[in-house]
């Protein structure tokens, strides 16, 4: 186990690793918007990059983690967490999917619980359960979530009857106890506080943390069904973090959420509740989407966008013998039109069942051709949807960071593109989950919300 580091009065007090891209912008908006000056990189930074940028209250890693087997996810983490822990940060967050889709041989959230824990000297490993803004919750330890903005009624499934999650083609969710959940990724001891523990004040919800604390669990983990169980939970976390830093904590941005809660109270909190979030101005010149996601409502989203050109991508010829030549023709069809100041939407065409192409070897070419876009036409907006694509593509370009811009849907936002290179500094990039965003959010991207 790691010793606690002496902290800087100029170094973050929070940090967090994103284990996709999108999440990662939606965990960076949390705490942009909390007041927090948050950047977020694609990779652990070092001292010269950090003294460029002043005083940061919290630092993220955009990462790819959801996507890795245990080895790959191992090495990775252990970058991330020695980084953390020499900057001597007290809350130390795993952002995961609100969803928690992931899987014993991908995405383990249970490789990831085990490789940071070694960076962390806190007696509380606190799983947090659901994100009730994204409508996602945790009841007596079951996840439950809504299946998006295609759903006029709204409906909450249990996670493993979700007409999404449960049938996701590399982490399907078919079992809604988180606890069993991760027992499956080898953390065996996971114990419950469940939403009945938030009924008291602080020092009921404490006691009951101490109690099964005291049997030395592997991870506790916590409903969640409201914005008020996140407040009780930040103050916990930060009363924990406050003792022995670092305190390593696993869940979607409600981490954040809660993190950032327990910072205000009384006038700061209501002010905090109505301010208004940022505004996203009209899109200088043409935009570019990339849609890898297959989910439905991200095809939903495709059919809404009717101010692009839309260009369809066969994903078996891009990951088949002759990819490059037919990547080629496609990347003609895209920078043809942008650079005629058109809109251009490329998505991936679903496949039938049992003929699509490998989903990481086309996330890889996904990831390609946005690089070679770019490469050719200057652009000021994209977009980019898609988990896994976001992480690869992102990372393909040779940026370094993000910071946020404005949010765009629940769960989408704009941010702000940081490189070494001119030509993609300053860029905006709208990153999104295949699960996120209203019916025309595409459209959304071009007109802004301001």
């Amino acid at each position: 186990m790691s010793t606690v580091r002496e902290r800087s009065s100029d170094a973050p007090a929070y940090a967090f690793y994103g284990d996709d891209f999108t999440g990662a912008t939606d965990t960076l908006a949390h705490l942009a918007r909390a007041g927090l000056r948050t950047m977020l990189f694609f990779a652990p930074p070092d001292a010269a990059r950090l003294s460029t940028l002043g005083r940061l209250d919290a630092i993220g890693v955009a990462g790819a983690a959801r996507s890795m087997a245990p080895a790959a996810q191992r090495q990775e983490l252990e970058q991330v967490g020695a980084a953390f822990a020499e900057l001597g940060v007290r809350v130390m967050h795993y952002k995961v999917c609100s969803t928690f889709d992931s899987a014993p041989e991908t995405g383990s959230i249970g490789v990831a619980l085990r490789t940071l824990r070694a960076y962390c000297a806190n007696e509380l490993v606190a799983v947090i359960g659901g994100q009730p803004n994204l409508r996602r919750y945790c009841v007596f330890g079951e996840l439950f979530a809504a299946a998006g903005a295609t759903d006029s009624a709204q409906t909450v499934y249990r996670i493993d009857r979700h007409p999404t999650m449960s049938r996701h083609p590399v982490t399907p969710m078919n079992e809604a106890d988180l606890r069993v959940h991760l027992q499956r990724q080898g953390v065996d001891n996971v114990q419950l506080i469940d939403w009945r523990c938030y009924a008291g004040d602080d020092a009921g919800l404490e006691a009951q943390v101490q109690r099964r604390l005291d049997s030395k669990p592997d991870a506790l983990l916590f409903d969640v069904l409201d914005d008020s169980h996140l407040q009780a939970l930040g103050r916990l976390i930060a009363r924990h973090a406050a003792r022995s830093a670092p305190l390593l904590a696993i869940g979607a941005s409600s981490v954040a959420q809660a993190y950032a809660l327990a910072r205000e109270t009384g006038a700061e909190l209501a002010a905090a509740q109505t301010r208004s979030a940022p505004l996203l101005t009209r899109a200088r010149g043409p935009v570019f989407v990339l849609a890898g996601s297959l989910s439905p409502l991200t095809e939903v989203q495709i059919r809404a966008a009717q101010s692009y050109l839309r260009v369809e991508l066969d994903p078996l010829q891009m990951t088949g013998d002759a990819a490059s030549d037919y990547l080629a023709g496609r990347l003609a069809a895209i920078t043809g039109p942008l650079r005629d100041g058109r809109n251009v939407l490329a998505f991936t065409r679903r496949q039938p069942s049992g003929e699509g192409g490998a989903l990481p070897a086309l996330a890889h070419a996904c990831a390609s051709l946005l690089q070679q876009v770019l490469g050719a036409v200057r652009l000021h907006r994209i977009g980019i949807a898609g988990g896994d694509t976001s992480s690869l593509a992102v990372r393909a370009l040779g940026a370094w960071g993000l910071s946020y811009i404005a949010p765009l849907s629940a769960g989408v936002t704009v941010c702000r593109l940081h490189a070494d290179r001119a030509e993609l500094d300053g860029m905006e990039i709208m990153l999104k989950g295949g699960q996120m965003g209203d019916t025309d959010l595409f459209e959304q991207l071009l007109t802004g919300n301001g």
